[in-house]
């Protein structure tokens, strides 16, 4: 007989936190990540690559699941080896996802489906398509037609897991008009949905004749902010400009007359008209000036997180209170998706012979500091991935990375309970993924293991 399978920590855990154990389980589910902080940082425990894999097209990473091949692909991370979970049948150039997000079932709420209970990858096609996709069988599960007007390309939370953003890419008008002097006076498109089961908010257009020359704008939690070249961010409520500037409310699968044409609402070929045009400046909420545009707002009171507007104030994070705009001193140090961290660190990129601090997160589950620290070794850079106590800043644990890392690529590290995974792009489109896992055995051999996806 081969070895006994050990059991997986978090899969029990979870089971525990799912009510298998008790009924109480915000109680059990905080006890369990104490449970796997515990084990994740004690000194026997190892964090092991069990394998690696390369593709010619992008990685992606989300919640235990490795998406290869435009999204087309879907490997666990979970298992010891890559495990395929689906794989989509091959498409066209003009059929290939270019961004998608993962929505998960909300806690509480009656759905329509049984399917609606298990998690979707939200995703957007190069041609316009908007799908609801199984993220455990990679079946299409709703397909909604956008627009032909404009091209869009981006998808991201307004409010998460309720309300997504669709945006399209600028809007630069052709070789011929640009050389006239002639400017495009709509920048782009924002389509606005709730999912599940979706339902459209509306289609708003970015016009430069009402918000003069705006150089990008975005959606987040019910707030459209408008960017400028000299820095000025501006904020502006998408609700009421929804309730003021709307001239039809659009229902998807309904029948519509617009423009003379009359079709299905989110079906090909007709899609979904832009039926939210601003004419008038709509009542501004706020306004600031930052580097690049470097720009966020959230917390409990609100505060927002800016780069003071000079140059040689790059890298430096300013966060103030949203009531009166006064610089909180007490704090030194914010992550890349603004959480506010209670540790100092130096970025030490003058000499190449000491370590060098290039990616700080944080792991809200196990109140962990993630911290990606390269050394330069002769032409190869060694990297190790270190975990600090969030409220001390105390290093708890350190991972060396096996592979080198070479600081001119881009690289993406994530650290998800029992799980680190480092993405690589290197020149020429050549993507590469190593996993690591946690092993609690020291009686395990070392050696890495390789196998391909």
């Amino acid at each position: 007989m081969g070895p006994t399978r050990k059991p997986n920590v978090c899969r029990r855990l979870s089971r525990r936190a799912l009510g298998c154990f008790s009924r109480d389980a915000g109680v059990v589910q905080r006890t369990n990540l104490g449970i796997l902080r515990a084990l994740v940082c004690q000194e026997s425990t190892k964090f092991k690559n069990v394998w690696t894999t390369h593709s010619r097209s992008p990685i992606a990473y989300e919640r235990g699941r490795i998406y290869f091949d435009n999204y087309r692909r879907c490997v666990s991370s979970v298992a010891s080896e890559p495990r395929k979970l689906y794989e989509m049948p091959k498409c066209s150039k003009s059929e290939k996802i270019e961004d998608a997000l993962l929505w998960e079932c909300p806690v509480g709420d009656i759905l329509p489906n049984s399917s609606d209970y298990k998690s979707s990858l939200i995703a957007l096609t190069a041609h316009n398509w908007l799908l609801r996709i199984s993220a455990t069988t990679g079946k299409i599960l709703e397909k909604i037609y956008l627009a032909h007007y404009c091209k869009f390309r981006y998808l991201s939370w307004d409010t998460p897991q309720e309300v997504i953003a669709v945006k399209s890419a600028q809007n630069r008008g052709s070789a011929v008009a640009r050389q006239a002097g002639i400017q495009q006076p709509v920048l782009l498109y924002l389509a606005v949905f709730r999912v599940l089961p979706f339902s459209l908010v509306g289609i708003l257009e970015i016009n430069k004749k009402i918000f003069g020359n705006v150089t990008d704008a975005t959606l987040s939690h019910g707030i459209l902010i408008v960017m400028y070249s000299s820095g000025l961010v501006r904020l502006y409520s998408f609700q009421t400009i929804a309730e003021q500037f709307m001239q039809q409310k659009l229902d998807l699968g309904c029948a519509c007359r617009w423009g003379g044409t009359t079709g299905t609402v989110g079906e090909a070929p007709f899609g979904i008209p832009c039926n939210i045009k601003i004419t008038d400046l709509p009542p501004l909420l706020f306004e600031v000036s930052s580097l690049e545009n470097a720009f966020q707002i959230g917390g409990h009171p609100w505060h927002y997180i800016i780069t003071p507007n000079k140059r040689k104030q790059k890298g430096v994070f300013h966060i103030c209170a949203l009531k009166d705009n006064c610089l909180n001193e007490n704090v030194l140090t914010v992550t890349a998706s603004g959480r506010v961290v209670k540790k100092s660190f130096n970025l030490l990129d003058d000499d190449p012979e000491q370590e060098t601090f290039k990616i700080v997160d944080y792991e809200d589950e196990l109140d962990l500091l993630s911290v990606v620290a390269v050394t330069q070794i002769d032409a190869e850079g060694k990297a190790h991935l270190d975990f600090h106590c969030n409220e001390y800043g105390t290093l708890l644990k350190s991972i060396p990375l096996v592979e080198s890392w070479d600081v001119t690529y881009s690289h993406e590290v994530y650290f998800d309970r029992d799980l680190v995974l480092h993405i690589e792009q290197k020149p020429n489109r050549v993507f590469s993924c190593y996993v690591y896992q946690m092993v609690c055995n020291t009686a395990e051999e070392e050696e890495t293991i390789n196998r391909s996806c």
